[in-house]
């Protein structure tokens, strides 16, 4: 009997769009099982030096409530990739096509798979739109 896939993705989830939907269920078709890491508020503060409009808390759970995904986990830390990988037992990492390369290290640990992003949509896209409103309509 073999067991089946564990893929493990990772993101921030703010502003939930169909973007994030459509990885995760492209992600899901690759195994059985899906684990998702959302990034906390201080990790995404350490990269972007903002927070995410949602918290970490509400961000998981709208990540919890989506059918395909299985376990949901805070990642604290980029380095700890490979300890999430290993800890998952995870078969296959999954990031978006923008990140393509930059996880190729883990190609020891499972196998590595870059999927394309939706096109047209993006949480920076759909902030910079509110920003661009609230300054019309100020």
């Amino acid at each position: 009997m073999t067991r089946s896939k564990t893929v493990i993705t990772f993101g921030t989830y703010d502003l939930f769009h169909i973007g994030h939907l459509n990885v995760l269920h492209r992600a899901a078709a690759l195994g059985g099982r899906l684990v998702v890491g959302v990034s906390s508020d201080a990790l995404n503060f350490s990269k972007k030096a903002a927070f995410p409009v949602f918290s970490q808390a509400d961000r998981m759970a709208i990540i919890r409530a989506i059918r395909v995904v299985d376990e949901v986990f805070l990642e604290e830390s980029l380095e700890q990739k490979g300890d999430y990988i290993r800890a998952h037992h995870a078969d296959v990492l999954v990031m978006g096509d923008d990140w393509a390369g930059k996880f190729d290290m883990f190609r020891s640990l499972c196998e590595v798979v870059y999927l394309p992003r939706t096109e047209g949509i993006s949480t920076t896209a759909i902030k910079q739109g509110l920003e661009r409103e609230r300054i019309v309509q100020a």
